[in-house]
């Protein structure tokens, strides 16, 4: 495997919609039409298309692993996928349409850059069109795509299109997004998804693979706040490494150089960067999302869950945060309840001081006088900790500004939360 290769840059992206409007077809030409896909699997959803009857070769059938998803023909759990083109290594997270799997999307986008918001161009804008762009807003994925798929049903008209694109444009204007493209397509005949639709020529855009191929990610991360969380202590006590102590973890925003003077938190000690290793031996610089071992000049005692950051630069550090929540399990929540928290590397615990409001995700309207949490339900909701967090806002770190909750008793993951 070519150096060039491992250094490519990595697109997460997720794919949201309603029910039937094409997100695993989509996901299936892409694979098929950048020769992502081996022949004897290309043969085997051919065969299983032409059992079920189906003109076309299904090409969902690629994404759609699970055998209830397989029979009903509907995504029901987030399905990844990998794939590459000479320009750039994919994550893709396929995302369930249903109403009830609210929270599988927020599982599979919350690591995503980009989100591809499919519409079918028969039926325009609904309600789920609105719930995935305003999840998409509220975990500030970065970038949107919004496919208008089935184009090959509405003749590929053009006043189809613009009326659809204008509805989303008057919705999103009300969400906190940045960068939303439009690209009409047809998944199932491949038009403007790989390869430039001729049925189109009113469409003077890019095709989607080229947006995503070339769409600018290396500015979504925060390359000014240098957040370290500590994951686990290096020690190895070999005769070859007989002294070596690093620190080991996940950079979470800003850069890191040998030279820099860090402090490190909750005691508040400073120290100086001698070196930063990893797999493939010492780095000049570290920056997120690298996964590194961090060794200081001071013998100072540092354990899981602490944080090196910036002398000059620190984190909020509290016990009542606000967070806005997407519950996520059918256990409602319990006003006064106990939860377990985790955020970074940390562990604590924390009790729910009160529901400030629940969202409507049609209307975008506050409910202040629901207390009813239950799931897939998106509020706002203020906690205390048993102990401090070093964190910041969701709005500026997406991997500081995030926590869990954990139900104490049976350990379930009850909710995701964003720090406002």
């Amino acid at each position: 495997m070519s150096k060039g290769y491992l250094d490519m840059d990595l697109l997460r992206f997720s794919t949201a919609g309603s029910v039937d409007d094409g997100k695993s077809t989509l996901i299936g030409r892409m694979l098929y039409d950048s020769k992502s896909i081996f022949e004897d699997q290309y043969e085997a959803i051919k065969e299983s298309s032409e059992k079920r009857g189906e003109e076309d070769v299904n090409l969902a059938l690629l994404t759609d692993g699970l055998r209830a998803e397989r029979e009903q023909g509907i995504t029901i759990d987030v399905a990844y996928r990998y794939f590459a083109t000479p320009k750039r290594k994919f994550i893709i997270a396929d995302t369930p349409g249903h109403v009830q799997y609210t929270r599988n999307m927020v599982t599979g986008a919350s690591t995503s850059n980009l989100a591809l918001v499919l519409v079918d161009a028969r039926k325009g804008m609904l309600e789920q069109s609105r719930r995935h762009l305003f999840i998409a807003s509220l975990l500030r994925i970065p970038h949107i795509v919004v496919c208008i798929n089935k184009m090959d049903l509405v003749d590929y008209a053009q006043d189809v299109f613009e009326k659809i694109k204008d509805e989303f444009e008057d919705f999103s204007s009300k969400l906190d997004t940045t960068d939303v493209e439009f690209v009409p397509m047809s998944a199932l005949k491949g038009d403007n998804v790989v390869t430039r639709s001729t049925k189109m020529p009113w469409y003077e855009g890019p095709t989607l693979m080229y947006l995503l191929e070339n769409v600018h990610i290396a500015s979504d991360h925060n390359h000014v706040d240098c957040r370290f969380p500590v994951q686990s202590v290096i020690r190895p006590q070999t005769d070859e490494f007989h002294d070596y102590r690093g620190y080991a973890g996940r950079i979470a925003g800003g850069i890191f150089k040998p030279g820099d003077e860090v402090t490190v938190l909750p005691s508040g000690f400073t120290s100086t960067i001698t070196a930063i290793d990893t797999f493939n031996g010492p780095v000049k610089e570290a920056y997120s999302p690298m996964s590194v071992t961090i060794r200081i000049d001071d013998e100072i005692d540092i354990s899981r869950g602490d944080m090196l950051v910036r002398t000059n630069n620190m984190p909020k550090v509290g016990q009542d945060l606000d967070l806005m929540v997407c519950w996520l399990s059918r256990k409602t929540l319990v006003p006064r309840g106990k939860y377990v928290i985790l955020h970074t590397t940390q562990n604590a615990r924390c009790i729910i001081k009160e529901v400030r409001y629940k969202v409507n995700i049609n209307t975008l309207h506050r409910m202040e006088e629901a207390n009813d949490i239950g799931m897939n339900d998106i509020a706002r909701i203020s906690i205390r900790t048993t102990k401090p967090l070093f964190y910041d806002t969701y709005r500026r770190n997406r991997i500081t500004g995030s926590v869990i909750l954990v139900d104490e008793g049976t350990n379930e993951t009850v909710a995701a939360g964003m720090i406002i």
